[in-house]
C-alpha cells in the first residue's frame, strides 16, 4: 500500500469536516486509489500545532479540539513550528492550505504555497485568495516543480465550477461568466424582501453564522469580488485580483428599492460577471447589486444557495447551482481534490 502524507494548514470547521471524512472514508480512498492517507502536520495561529511524521491520530486531535479548543500539552505530537518550519518539516507529500483569507493580498496562504511548491509537495487549497490574487504565477510555479495545483473549494464549496469546465467542456473556450456566489448578501436581501432592515438583517446574517462581527467582506462585495476574480483568473485565463474589479457592494440599497422592485416583480441580487471588453480586449470583473427579473433562472435562487451561468462559445450557457451548502459541502470540494491528485499519481 503506497503512502501520501498530507501537511494541514488551517484547522477551522472545514479542516475539521475534511478530518472527519479522512477517518470515515479510509478504506474507500484505500480501494479507490491504492493510497494510504496520513496527516503528519496540523498548523493553526489559535490552536497550536502538531506534527508526527508517521502519522497524527486525527481522532484524539478533533477531540481535544472539541473539548478544548486547542492541542492539549499531552498530546506527543504537539510542536511549537510556525506553519513555515512546520510544512518544511513535515515530510508532506501534499499541502492543503485552509487558513483564514486575506482579501487584501492572499497572504500567508500564498507565502505558504509557495513553500510547498519548493519543497516538491502538491497543494490543495480552498482558500480563495492565492487564486484571486496570483493564480498565473503560483500556476507556473507548479508546472516548473512538476507538482499539481488544485483549488475546486475556492468558489461554490465543492459544487464542481472549475471540474466542469477543464473535464466536461473540452474544446470550450469561455466567454463571460456570472452569478450569484455570496450567500451572506443574498440572505440579507433575502430578509430584507420580508420586511426587515438592512441592520437587522445583518443580525440575523451573524447569528445565523453566515456573517462575521465586521460583515463588510460581505457586504462591500469584497468576497464576491475574490471569487469573481479567481473565476476570471482561471476560466478566461486573466490576471485580475479583488482591486481590479468593479464593486459595489450592499450599503446603497434601501427598502424603498426592495419594495420598488418587489412592486415590478424583480428581486435585488448582488450579482458576479466577468466578460471580454471587446474594446480593449481585456477580461473585466463586475460585482453589482441588480434587478432580477421574474424570468430569469437567478430569480429564485434563494437564502444561502448560489449559482454560476458558464457562456462558451461551442455549447452556449451552462448553469449549475448549489442548494444551500453547509460545512461538509466544503469539505467536500477538498476531499474530490485529494481523490482526482491520487488518481494522478
Amino acid at each position: 500500500m503506497k503512502t501520501l502524507r498530507i501537511c494541514l494548514v488551517g484547522f477551522g470547521n472545514a479542516g475539521k469536516a475534511f478530518c472527519k471524512m479522512l477517518i470515515e472514508k479510509e478504506q474507500e480512498i484505500e480501494n479507490l486509489t491504492g493510497y494510504q492517507v496520513k496527516v503528519t502536520a496540523i498548523a493553526t495561529q489559535s490552536k497550536g500545532c502538531l506534527l508526527d511524521v508517521n502519522g497524527i491520530d486525527l481522532v484524539k486531535a478533533l477531540d481535544e479540539i472539541s473539548s478544548h479548543g486547542s492541542f492539549q500539552a499531552s498530546n506527543p505530537s504537539r510542536t511549537p513550528v510556525a506553519p513555515i518550519n512546520l510544512i518544511k518539516k513535515s515530510y508532506g507529500d501534499i499541502l492543503v492550505e485552509l487558513s483564514t483569507l486575506s482579501i487584501s493580498d492572499g497572504q500567508p496562504a500564498m507565502e505558504h504555497i509557495e513553500t510547498a511548491f519548493n519543497q516538491k509537495m502538491h497543494v490543495i487549497t480552498g482558500n480563495k485568495g492565492p487564486i484571486a490574487w496570483s493564480f498565473k504565477r503560483l500556476s507556473q510555479m507548479a508546472v516548473d516543480n512538476h507538482v499539481n495545483f488544485l483549488y475546486e473549494t475556492t468558489v461554490m464549496d465543492g459544487t464542481p465550477v472549475f471540474n466542469l469546465v477543464n473535464k466536461t467542456l473540452l474544446g470550450c473556450k469561455v466567454l463571460s461568466f456570472r452569478g450569484i456566489l455570496n450567500s451572506t448578501t443574498n440572505f440579507i436581501l433575502e430578509q430584507m424582501e420580508k420586511g426587515e432592515s438592512y441592520e437587522s438583517a445583518i443580525f440575523l446574517a451573524q447569528q445565523h453564522g453566515f456573517a462575521e462581527a465586521d460583515p463588510t467582506l460581505d457586504t462591500e462585495g469584497w468576497d464576491a469580488a475574490a471569487k469573481t476574480s479567481a473565476l476570471a483568473n482561471v476560466l478566461m485565463d486573466a490576471d485580475l485580483n479583488p482591486e481590479n474589479i468593479d464593486r459595489t457592494g450592499l450599503s446603497n440599497i434601501t427598502m424603498d428599492h426592495i419594495q420598488s422592485a418587489s412592486q415590478s416583480k424583480k428581486r435585488i441580487k448582488l450579482i458576479c460577471q466577468g466578460y471580454l471588453d471587446k474594446d480593449d480586449n481585456e477580461v473585466k470583473g463586475k460585482v453589482f447589486p441588480c434587478e432580477i427579473d421574474s424570468s430569469d433562472l437567478f430569480y429564485n435562487i434563494d437564502a444561502t444557495s448560489s449559482i454560476l451561468s458558464i457562456t462558451t462559445d461551442l455549447m452556449g450557457t451552462v448553469s449549475i447551482i448549489e442548494h444551500a451548502p453547509e460545512i461538509q459541502q466544503t469539505a467536500y470540494g477538498i476531499f474530490s481534490d485529494l481523490l482526482t491528485l491520487l488518481k494522478q499519481l
